[in-house]
């Protein structure tokens, strides 16, 4: 049984940035899709193919108000995904190009890893052991942009 679960952007982000991009919100842009492997929805954990479109928008993945506050640009789906399911199941689509931040209650990051390519439950559980994490993200090591957050199950 994993140790962890998955959580992808809430449907209800997902959701609102659509709306916000279809009425033309001036941080929400719509994209297509013009090369496999370069666009990532953070909602349901698939690549965008090539010809889809895409929403491209900023997120705050720590609260504002905190000293790891930031806002990063991602990327959702612009028609309907169904959000990903196997919470407990590391998503197939972002075994490389990962690091994974640890962060405490406060919302202070602890640590950082650099995901060796297909090892990424070993790094997850190596980061949980710290009585101090309170939660993980993953994150492009080459973009830095925000993937999904990880939390023990």
């Amino acid at each position: 049984m994993s140790k962890f679960k998955i959580l992808p952007l809430p449907s209800e982000i997902a959701e609102t940035a659509r709306r916000r991009a279809a009425a033309g919100a001036s941080d929400h842009s719509i994209r297509t899709v013009d090369s496999p492997a370069s666009y990532p929805c953070r909602h349901c954990l698939q690549w965008a193919q090539p010809g889809e479109r895409v929403v491209l928008f900023p997120y705050a993945s720590i609260p504002a108000g905190r000293p790891y506050s930031e806002s990063g640009p991602i990327f959702v789906h612009a028609e309907a995904c169904e959000g990903y399911a196997p919470t407990t199941k590391y998503p197939e689509n972002f075994r490389r190009h990962r690091v994974f931040r640890a962060y405490n209650v406060e919302h202070d990051m602890i640590d950082a890893v650099v995901v060796p390519d297909d090892q990424p439950e070993a790094v997850i559980e190596q980061l949980l052991q710290n009585p101090e994490t309170a939660f993980l993200q993953a994150r492009s090591v080459s973009r830095g942009c925000y993937t999904f957050r990880i939390e023990r199950a």
